[in-house]
């Protein structure tokens, strides 16, 4: 495992237990309160919209990645939704996969 690898899952493994917590605490009504802060202009508005610039990022990459296929699109949907626990998996599988050749984890395969 690289220092990369290694800060991935140093990412992920808190981040879901908080996410967990916050789901049992309060549900999954995050979008009505998201969507909210940014209408107030405030600087929790400003955070989100800067996250969710970062979500369409993320989605505009994997569907570009994977192909702009019917898997492209699903993982598309997957990052926007799944915000940093998709981007941490996905290039830790990528990273398995393709070991340190970042050109292939990050770029589309060759011929697709």
């Amino acid at each position: 495992m690289t220092r990369f690898d290694a800060l991935l899952a140093l990412l992920l493994a808190p981040l879901l237990v908080y996410t967990a917590l916050v789901v049992q605490a309060h549900g999954l009504g995050l979008l009505p309160l998201f969507f909210q802060a940014m209408a107030e202009q405030s600087w929790q508005g400003q955070f989100n919209f800067d996250f969710l610039t970062f979500l369409v990022l993320s989605a505009t990459w994997s569907a570009w990645r994977f192909g702009y296929g019917v898997k492209g699109w699903a993982l598309a949907v997957l990052a926007f939704f799944g915000g940093m626990p998709y981007l941490a998996t996905t290039l830790l599988l990528l990273r398995r996969r393709h070991g340190a050749d970042w050109a292939a984890i990050l770029l589309p395969p060759k011929g697709a």
